[in-house]
């Protein structure tokens, strides 16, 4: 790493929290669909499904963009990539505001993210690279701690916002936001950080590594299952409670306030029970809210207990993850990061593809069970890794 300017100690002290506004951005710009598609459905014509590829396609643009953009940009000063990728994805939600059909809203949506799929890895990264070694667990879960806010203030807020101006006010109001993350980081991240590059080896070295193998497969398996039923909350609520737009706001609200109660919890308790331990509690907290969504279909006030359960877990197990991943090979942990995201992404695909085939197919109830299956599947495999976490180099 190179030295940072001398006006580096100040902004250090600062740099973790604008690191964390980029997150909320970023998570309200790849989660913003999923808060409102039915209206993105009856404004731009199509389908709820259709709008819900807009998450399935937008995934399969991040999980292939982290590790290709990882490689290409592993060489470029942190400052310099993190308020590009802000810029550009400020500047996509306020062309998506304009987007006159759904063809060219996925199109820009497609544009956006792939630039966007650098932002919450390197940001995990550059964390790594401002803060001693024994903060970094707590550090990380900080600046995820953006994904939480995203779903606990921006979804509700976007479900609000949709169902009363419009679709298009929303992608306004997150590139307006935008704007002022980007300037905040450009304000407080030190100049001259640099991450390890990343070639062809250490994606060896990420391969032959079987702790950071079997994390990848607990992240695709857990983000699997959530996407089955997230991307299409808003609907399923709609067609199995006869929820209106202010009642699946709630339920937005609720997962959102959890999942922030539960990223404040896992911050404090990381570094004195370990990544491990942390994980396995949250993991369980997401298996036993999807379960109790599953078993308690079609009525209000028990679905909507079991998704506050669940946001407990959701964003705690993510960070969790990344701790996880710098931990066991801090060496590697640009390209493992990356390929973490990438690879939570093709759970976000995955679960929304087959979350929108047992939507249109009219298989409501049984898609909280398939959901139940690969979150506890995620769940088996994240125990299986204890005996390798107790094994890995120390730093």
């Amino acid at each position: 790493m190179k030295n940072p300017s001398a006006d580096g100690h100040v902004h250090r002290r600062f740099a973790p929290t604008a690191l964390m506004l980029g997150n909320i951005v970023t998570g309200c710009s790849v989660l913003a669909p999923a808060g409102m598609l039915g209206e993105l459905s009856s404004g731009l014509g199509v389908s709820v499904r259709d709008a819900g590829l807009l998450v399935t396609f937008g995934a399969v643009m991040l999980c292939v963009g982290s590790p290709v953009a990882a490689s290409l940009t592993s060489r470029i000063e942190r400052r310099t990539l993190l308020t590009a990728t802000l810029a550009i994805l400020a500047l996509g939600n306020v062309a998506s505001a304009f987007a006159p059909d759904y063809a060219s809203l996925l199109a820009i949506r497609l544009v956006m993210l792939a630039v966007g799929a650098l932002y919450t890895p390197q940001a995990a990264g550059t964390a790594a690279l401002i803060v001693p070694a024994e903060k970094r667990g707590s550090t990380i879960a900080y600046i995820f701690l953006g994904w939480s806010l995203a779903a606990a203030i921006g979804l509700p807020l976007i479900a609000l916002v949709a169902s009363r101006y419009g679709w298009r006010a929303v992608y306004g109001g997150i590139g307006a936001i935008g704007c002022i993350s980007f300037l905040l980081l450009a304000w407080r991240l030190p100049r001259g950080l640099t991450g390890t590059p990343v070639d062809l080896k250490t994606w060896a070295d990420v391969g032959r590594n079987r702790l950071i193998m079997l994390l990848l497969l607990i992240t695709a398996l857990q983000m699997s299952g959530q996407f089955v039923v997230f991307t299409f909350m808003g609907p399923l609520l709609t067609r199995l409670t006869q929820a209106d737009a202010d009642r699946i706001g709630l339920v937005f609200l609720l997962y959102g306030v959890f999942g922030f109660i539960g990223i404040a919890i896992a911050t404090r308790i990381v570094d004195s029970w370990g990544a491990y331990k942390s994980s396995l509690l949250f993991a369980a907290l997401i298996l036993a809210g999807i379960s109790g969504w599953a078993l308690s279909a079609g009525i209000y006030p028990l679905m909507a207990c079991s998704v506050a359960i669940w946001g407990l877990g959701f964003a705690s197990t993510n960070s969790m993850q990344q701790v996880r991943l710098v931990t066991a090979a801090p060496a590697l942990a640009s390209a493992s990061v990356s390929l973490n995201t990438s690879v939570l992404y093709i759970g976000q695909a995955v679960g929304s593809a087959i979350g929108g085939v047992l939507y249109a197919g009219g298989w409501l109830y049984g898609s909280g069970y398939v959901a139940v299956g690969f979150v506890a599947l995620a769940l088996a495999t994240l125990m299986l890794t204890r005996p390798l976490d107790a094994l890995k180099p120390q730093t």
